[in-house]
């Protein structure tokens, strides 16, 4: 019998040139992203005015709960409906999420990157408290570092 295989999750913020900038504490895998990124940064505060922020799908309300120009989200897919059997994104609107797509997938190499230290992608038995975070911490660090 196979034990379930918990994952864990954390807010990584990177730049275009994949370094990155923040990485948050860790959270268990049920938790989702929009909740985590709420928890992290308050909405009250203005964390994303000054700075281009891009983000997935995954962090529906952003752009109603936090103050900025640069946050840019991806367009959903409508829904099909009985008035609307055909329903599908515009042209313009699958040129943006491509050109958004192309921007994102450095962020998604970065946090490839830090990956690459096996521990972060083997199941962890360590269980020192919050160790986890420290961890992922290193990693982010050693992967800016190799950039460098």
């Amino acid at each position: 019998m196979e034990k379930k295989d918990h994952t864990l999750k954390n807010i990584i913020i990177a730049s275009l040139s994949k370094l990155i900038l923040f990485v948050g504490r860790t959270f268990h895998g049920r938790h989702h992203d929009y909740a985590m990124l709420k928890a992290e940064f308050p909405s009250d505060q203005p964390w994303f005015e000054t700075i281009k922020l891009l983000v997935d799908l995954g962090f529906q309300g952003i752009q109603t709960d936090y103050a900025g120009q640069g946050i840019q989200l991806p367009y959903k897919k409508p829904r099909k409906s009985k008035s609307r059997p055909d329903a599908q994104l515009t042209d313009q609107q699958k040129l943006e999420n491509r050109a958004l797509s192309k921007v994102r997938i450095l962020v998604e190499h970065a946090i490839g990157g830090i990956k690459r230290y096996g521990i972060l992608v083997q199941p962890f038995r360590n269980r020192k408290e919050n160790f986890q975070d420290d961890v992922i911490a290193i990693a982010a660090g050693l992967w800016n570092f190799w950039l460098l």
